[in-house]
């Protein structure tokens, strides 16, 4: 089969070296691709926001299955425009695709549909938010109700904070994320993702992480894309896990179902859980990334089968077989990221790195030139790694990270602390 994935990142490396352990993949194209994919699978420069370009694209090249990683082109409507094509895609509809691209229509489908998730506000204005604030008092969550790249989230301390985050979001902090705003409250526990693939009609669980949003050891600084993930999450237990299916993610999916817009893809919940009852804090129509390279890494070659019988319809008969493993995955970062950071810097002891089915380095924003990786974004490597517990993964992924040359790349040392 003839396969394409859309995306560049490490969420998309991990995806194609999945896929590429598979039999059944006979030609693998990314776009565009980072210099790590680069090394396993074809690139393609291509806008992949352009659903016309992407569709053609595929005809020309004779492919027979797209798989959309990131949340940018499903909000654009690149899978429509791939499906009135005639080709088999694995991710959700537009109209779907608004369970991440708008946080208040989440919101509202959590109301339909009876989900329990944080009581909020929404506003089109800043003197209607601040009031909410007023009312509600701090410590309050402000987001962002459109995409924002995993940075349109301030949990805001105090009253004087959530207001001034009300202003940079109207603003124009975030672009058009930020034209509109959902204020929560802030919910308690522990957070945890919780992965399923839907077919319009079927669910099929496929596997729990935790991720480290902020920048700094501890969970401390500035909110980041995510700086390390694991797999499975211990918070997550089998009854928590059925919990979320028949109170959150089921009822959600059956509204979509009644409002004419049938889920087909992965969907991922966020979810907060106190006292063994898990509420929703934001789904994302795609897999997470980080989280999504520690799944790859437990699911290996059977990540196509299960993606390609959800985009057939075909998840009624599907199986995950899952290992009793653990998997890590560690962010190498540019210094200074979240915020301004140098770009161009050069990357070396890549090559002597193990690339195998218990470790591997996938590249997130990397370019090659003359020969030479070198960083060409905020996240840049991944240090992926599997074992029979969760000491044994992160051993691994902390020592790739050791060999990997590289002064202006930072990471946090403590990825799984709370577990460990």
């Amino acid at each position: 089969m003839n396969i394409l994935i859309l995306g560049g990142g490490g969420r998309e490396h991990s995806l194609a070296w999945a896929v590429m352990q598979n039999p059944k993949c006979d030609k693998l194209i990314v776009a565009p691709g980072n210099a790590g994919i680069a090394m396993i699978a074809d690139c393609a420069a291509l806008d992949i926001e352009n659903g016309g370009a992407v569709a053609s694209f595929a005809v020309e090249n004779n492919i027979e299955f797209v798989i959309i990683g990131p949340e940018a082109p499903l909000a654009a409507g690149v899978a429509d425009r791939l499906r009135d094509a005639g080709l088999l895609v694995f991710g959700p509809s537009q109209a779907a695709a608004k369970l991440e691209a708008s946080k208040a229509f989440t919101k509202e489908i959590c109301d339909a549909a009876g989900a329990p998730t944080a009581a909020y506000g929404h506003f089109t204005d800043a003197a209607s938010a601040k009031a909410y604030v007023h009312r509600e008092g701090a410590p309050i969550v402000v987001k962002a109700d459109g995409l924002a790249a995993g940075k349109g989230v301030i949990i805001a301390e105090t009253v004087a904070e959530a207001e001034a985050a009300i202003d940079d979001m109207f603003g124009g902090a975030f672009g058009g994320a930020g034209a509109e705003v959902v204020i929560e409250e802030v919910m308690r526990g522990e957070e945890a993702s919780f992965f399923v693939l839907c077919d319009g009609t079927d669910v099929l669980p496929i596997g729990t992480a935790q991720d480290h949003k902020r920048a700094g050891e501890g969970d401390t600084g500035p909110n980041t894309g995510g700086m390390g993930a694991y797999s499975p999450a211990p918070v997550l237990t089998d009854a928590i896990a059925d919990k979320a299916l028949s109170e959150i993610i089921t009822p959600t999916m059956e509204e979509m179902t009644r409002r004419g817009t049938p889920y087909q893809g992965v969907l991922y919940a966020g979810l907060m859980i106190e006292d063994g009852q898990p509420r929703l804090v934001e789904y994302n129509v795609r897999f997470g990334d980080p989280e999504c390279q520690a799944l790859m890494m437990r699911l290996g070659a059977q990540a196509f089968d299960l993606m390609h019988a959800c985009a057939e319809g075909r998840l009624a008969e599907a199986r995950v077989n899952w290992a009793d493993d653990h998997a890590m995955t560690v962010v190498m970062a540019a210094k200074g990221y979240p915020g301004s950071y140098e770009k161009g810097t050069l990357i070396g002891g890549l090559d002597a790195l193990p690339e195998d089915s218990f470790q591997m380095m996938f590249h997130a924003g990397t370019t090659e030139q003359d020969g030479r990786i070198t960083a060409s974004g905020g996240r840049v490597l991944n240090a992926t790694a599997r074992g029979a517990t969760l000491q044994e993964a992160r051993d691994r992924a902390y020592a790739m990270i050791d060999q990997v040359d590289w002064p202006q790349g930072v990471c946090r040392r403590d990825i799984g602390w709370r577990t460990l």
